[in-house]
């Protein structure tokens, strides 16, 4: 690791104009290309204080060994200059977009004697009409192929064209009427180009006109009773409307525009691309990243766009993107400069483009989300992250069954636990469980954890006495129930088997605090054949009890992805069961403890009675006039209505008027939500 302070370029060096710098690793490697309006403060911030800057930048400056800039006229330079390096000398340390394979677009090679449509793919030539790109070649062969009927135009290889006009004979597109046959003469080069061209005019959106003059022919024909012309004429036209439903219009202003989302988490970022070309859907790509800088939206955007039109993909009229970089005349001037003309980089405000936008956002997420699953999934990628952990970990064998426990509270009310688990790189939801922390009041992290995870490793060990293999230490301090799923595995008699078997690692969220209770917890059990670690969410560094220092797992690196999977499922998992016990209690009534009594019968008792008022005044008589109220349910409602303090009558602050409770027939009145500062969610 080396020291950033040992190249770290002398005070006054570092010149104050727009420039592209370079940082170089031991072995004279390019690790990582920048650009910056005023080279001087920005290269300055990478030589502070290593704690105060993002973990991917420091990791950056400490395993670089130099640094070079060079400076350029404008902020565009630089950004044509960044983008050159980046694609020469494939930096580790920027963001890279994977996936990015070539798309196939449909071409008509319009600077040919004889215009072709074909399937091409990477660099645009000069002379040649692109659409697209396409997501799939099928996709094209199916849209050629309807419109060859309506616009025969040769789609032979220069090879198949030459043969044929040697031997006299067409290929059998010519003999079923999808080539006009120009290898034979049966239309002239003018007539084949103008077939050509109305081909372009078509795909270009430009299809009422065509459409219209179509069904005037047929009109024509049929009234002058050439009824196989009118039939041929009305085929091409349901042709061409076939192929035209596989681009559904989407904007009514005939745009030319690319719509370009994201969709990120902490470690990996998605982008989708929505090519609109004469108000159609022309094409979609998508691409996958690393974030291995310390990149925000705006950022990802901006290499996006890099990468996208830096190829030599067409720049249209419109960019419609999530995010603008700041500042953002730079791009904006780079992507005119490649168009030739004005382009209007905006995020859309309102109207169909920003509904737009919306679609490919979430298509963005959807990508995101399938990349993940995928990731996930691979038995490959899995087997190499449980091996990262083993190894970071110092593990005897790799931890096939990881548990991972999250608290969660809202200002220290509703304090509960989750524990969820990972079998073999994949989450077994049958053996999430639940907790409600009863042992205490308030709000108290370690406290929690140290609870939890004496409740549940002592349910362990009961388990394991039943078969003989173990003896119970003494209960500690709090109840042993946890308020899991009752779903999962049961044993013989059909109880459920719920902490039956140990993990071989077992996660906390948190860092140094939570682990040592965790610890302490395992201690007081006599367990010492798990292994134990925390994860902080700030840093993501990994926690070992008794150790000063964290252990850092690289950002690229799949353990510690599946240690993020396992820890943001537990967040998810205490997060839901607090926002839902939290709902149940605001929202409980008087009539909710009565042993019972369920949903219907209280809404049959305030439907009768009409408020909660009238049900406490009423006698057992009249209770029991209800239906479906007998009279030891109605004796037991009266009571707990009556051993319970009616709570303080509702004023209407405005009109200074008492209301009654119970203005509602239907349902019963809800408990007012305790009024508090606004808070997030602990996890």
């Amino acid at each position: 690791m080396a020291d950033p302070s040992t190249y770290r370029p002398a005070p006054g060096a570092i010149p104050t104009s727009p420039g592209v710098y370079r940082f170089r690793d031991a072995h004279g490697r390019v690790i990582y290309v920048g650009k910056a309006k005023s080279l001087r403060p920005r290269l300055s911030s990478y030589f502070q204080d290593l704690a105060g800057l993002h973990p991917r930048t420091a990791t950056m400056v400490t395993t670089a060994a130099s640094v070079e800039w060079t400076v350029v006229g404008t902020e565009v330079e630089a950004l044509q200059l960044e983008y050159s390096w980046i694609k020469e000398f494939d930096p580790r340390f920027n963001v890279k977009y994977r996936d990015d394979k070539s798309y196939p677009e449909l071409a008509v090679t319009l600077n040919e004697e004889y215009p072709r449509v074909q399937v091409m793919r990477g660099a645009h030539k000069k002379g040649v009409r692109y659409f697209g790109p396409y997501g799939h070649a099928w996709a094209i062969r199916e849209t050629v192929d309807l419109l060859l009927r309506v616009f025969p135009v040769r789609t032979c290889s220069n090879g198949v064209f030459k043969r044929a006009r040697q031997v006299g004979r067409p290929c059998l597109l010519g003999y079923i009427g999808k080539c006009a046959a120009p290898c034979v003469g049966k239309v002239s080069a003018d007539e084949h180009r103008a077939l050509a061209e109305d081909f372009c005019d078509f795909m270009a959106g430009r299809t009422g006109n065509y459409l219209r003059r179509l069904e005037e022919q047929m009109r024509e024909a049929a009234a002058d009773l050439e009824y196989e012309k009118a039939a041929r004429l009305r085929d091409d036209i349901g042709a061409l409307k076939r192929a035209m439903e596989k681009n559904a219009i989407v904007l009514a202003d005939a745009t030319d525009a690319d719509l370009l989302a994201v969709a990120e988490d902490e470690l990996e970022a998605a982008v989708q691309i929505f090519h609109v070309r004469g108000g159609r859907v022309r094409g979609q790509r998508g691409w996958v990243t690393d974030k291995v800088e310390d990149v925000d939206t705006a950022g990802l955007v901006e290499h996006a766009l890099q990468q996208l039109y830096g190829g030599g993909e067409s720049v249209p009229r419109e960019v419609l993107v999530p995010a603008l970089p700041d500042p953002v005349e730079p791009l904006r001037d780079w992507l005119g400069g490649l168009r030739g003309s004005q382009v209007d980089l905006r995020i859309p405000q309102r109207g169909d483009k920003k509904d737009l936008m919306a679609t490919v956002q979430r298509n963005a997420q959807q990508a995101l989300a399938l990349h993940k699953t995928k990731r996930a999934s691979d038995l490959t990628t899995r087997s190499r992250a449980l091996q990262e952990i083993a190894d970071a970990l110092e593990l005897d064998s790799v931890p096939l069954r990881i548990e991972c426990y999250d608290i969660s509270h809202l200002q220290g009310e509703d304090v509960v636990a989750s524990m969820v688990v990972f079998e073999d790189g994949l989450a077994r939801k049958s053996e999430y469980r639940r907790f409600q922390i009863k042992g205490f009041e308030g709000q108290d992290d370690v406290r929690s954890m140290h609870e939890v995870i004496s409740r549940r490793f002592r349910r362990y060990l009961q388990e394991r006495e039943q078969t003989g293999e173990w003896a119970v230490p003494e209960p500690g301090e709090g109840p042993l129930e946890d308020d899991g799923p009752e779903d999962g595995p049961r044993t013989e008699d059909g109880r459920p088997k719920r902490f039956a078997y140990p993990p071989q690692l077992l996660v906390v969220d948190g860092g140094q605090p939570q682990v040592a209770a965790a610890r302490r917890a395992l201690d007081e059990l006599g367990i010492d054949d798990v292994a134990l670690c925390g994860l902080a969410k700030r840093l993501e560094e990994v926690w070992l009890p008794g150790e000063d220092d964290p252990v850092v797992l690289p950002r690229s690196s799949e353990g510690l992805y599946l240690l993020q999977r396992v820890r943001d499922e537990a967040h998810r998992f205490a997060i839901s069961y607090q926002r839902n016990k939290r709902s149940k209690r605001l929202t409980a009534g008087e009539l909710d403890s009565v042993p019972g009594l369920g949903e219907t019968r209280r809404r049959a008792l305030l439907k009768h009675f009409g408020s909660l008022k009238k049900l406490r005044a009423a006698t057992v008589d009249e209770l029991c006039e209800v239906p479906g109220i007998g009279r030891r349910t109605a004796q037991t409602v009266a009571e707990a209505l009556s051993s319970r303090t009616p709570a303080a009558p509702a004023v209407n602050t405005a009109t200074g008027e008492i209301i009654e409770d119970g203005v509602d027939e239907t349902t019963e009145p809800v408990a007012a939500a305790p009024q508090t500062a606004p808070s997030q969610e602990t996890p």
